[in-house]
């Protein structure tokens, strides 16, 4: 009996101590907490990662990547990689190693163009960076999807382990929808891989191999066409498909942000379709139901299976109807400048022009706090070494916005 109640009270605290909840309506609040100063523009910003002297490195989805000061002084990084620029393809992800401070690599992660449309890229290079100049040296793509093709929807987001062993990598399902529940397809999955770019030891299927060939679609319709899509082409691995190895979870959609919480955990954020944005909390080998299942529809209108037809299905933690279109989720560290948010995770919004405030249990639940309002498609938001926050606005020009506590 007694094993029997303390089963049950474990798996009441996995589940959190927070329901699944619909966000969409969130009402903003009435003013802001903090000041916002525009630094600089850029040309539709994506991401940006702080080095330890207190400068930026931030990309542009058109291509550069820029060393930047806090007073909004660019130098242009050299030796940055080509890039598949179309929609929602480009340049996206800056991120800085785990062990930069002996080092000096940084994770760059980009559409790679084609004969045929582009792919995701992961590459990683050392960064030679002085008062005056920047450039990537040793320049090497660890890895690359393959084969290249038409879609938007990268992913292209990087979270490194909390032991600093390993990656993980968003890749989105390219709008192709199928490939997300296909194992032998990287799209619409989350991978774990050493930071050599290699599948990682752990990883549920770690040691296999998938098919040789798979086929390449275009982006279908919707999820209903997407069954009977026609294969563009076909193409053939050079050596070992190693996608089921690399594999973590599966069946994402756009997974725009990743993050592990303070707690340890690891938690996602990606684009619905017409309504359904989710948050996820990733755990290894779980299925998150992408396209069989969604809180959304089709932008067409053709229905698609509520979550809760499929219990057999990881559901998110939180979702929104009405969406945000979130563009990346960070977790804020520490008690400088902004004390009352130790621990808290922020999702910008495109769609809603937010800043967005969550809390987290540290048992797989999390609950919406505050929206702000802010006036500008915020495509990333991070911490910086003071404890202030930075915004990049998805726009050209788009601005980098320092936030300040009023």
């Amino acid at each position: 009996m007694r094993f029997g109640k303390a089963a049950l009270l474990a798996a009441v605290v996995s589940m959190g101590a927070w329901a699944q909840v619909n966000v969409g309506e969130l009402k903003p609040e009435a003013s802001l907490p903090f000041n916002m100063t525009t630094v600089t523009t850029f040309n539709l910003p994506w991401r940006l990662a702080f080095l330890p002297d207190g400068r930026m490195l931030i990309t542009e989805k058109v291509g550069p990547v820029w060393l930047v000061t806090q007073q909004g002084e660019k130098i242009k990084v050299g030796n940055t990689p080509a890039v598949y620029y179309q929609g929602q393809n480009g340049m996206h992800g800056v991120f800085l190693s785990p062990h930069y401070a002996s080092d000096k690599t940084v994770y760059l992660t980009y559409a790679e163009p084609g004969d045929y449309g582009g792919g995701l890229a992961l590459a990683r290079a050392k960064l030679n960076a002085t008062a005056t100049t920047a450039a990537l040296d040793n320049f090497e793509v660890l890895w690359r999807q393959m084969p290249k093709g038409k879609g938007g929807q990268e992913g292209a987001q990087v979270a490194f382990s909390p032991d600093g062993q390993y990656l993980f990598l968003t890749v989105g399902e390219r709008q192709r929808f199928t490939p997300a529940q296909d194992p032998n397809q990287p799209e619409g999955k989350i991978l774990r891989l050493t930071l050599d770019g290699k599948p990682a030891p752990g990883n549920p299927e770690y040691g296999k191999v998938g098919a040789s060939t798979i086929p390449l679609i275009d982006p279908p319709r919707n999820t209903e066409t997407a069954k009977t899509a026609p294969v563009v082409s076909t193409y053939t691995f050079p050596g070992p498909n190693l996608t089921p190895a690399e594999t973590w979870a599966s069946g994402v959609r756009t997974p725009y942000g990743l993050a592990f919480s303070p707690s340890g955990e690891l938690w996602e954020v990606e684009h619905g379709p017409n309504g359904g944005d989710e948050m996820n909390l990733i755990e290894k080998g779980k299925n998150y139901g992408w396209p069989l299942v969604s809180y959304g529809r089709n932008y067409d209108g053709v229905p698609i299976p509520s979550p809760d037809t499929r219990p057999d299905l990881a559901k998110p933690v939180i979702y929104w109807v009405p969406v945000i279109a979130p563009g990346n989720l960070m977790f804020y560290h520490g008690n400088k400048t902004f004390p009352q948010w130790d621990g808290s995770g922020f999702v910008s919004g495109l769609a809603t022009m937010s800043l967005n405030r969550f809390t987290f249990d540290g048992h797989g639940g999390a609950k919406a706090d505050e929206r702000w309002n802010v006036g500008k498609r915020i495509r990333d938001v991070e911490e910086g070494p003071d404890g202030s926050l930075w915004m990049l606005e998805d726009a050209n020009p788009g601005a980098l916005i320092h936030m300040t506590p009023k």
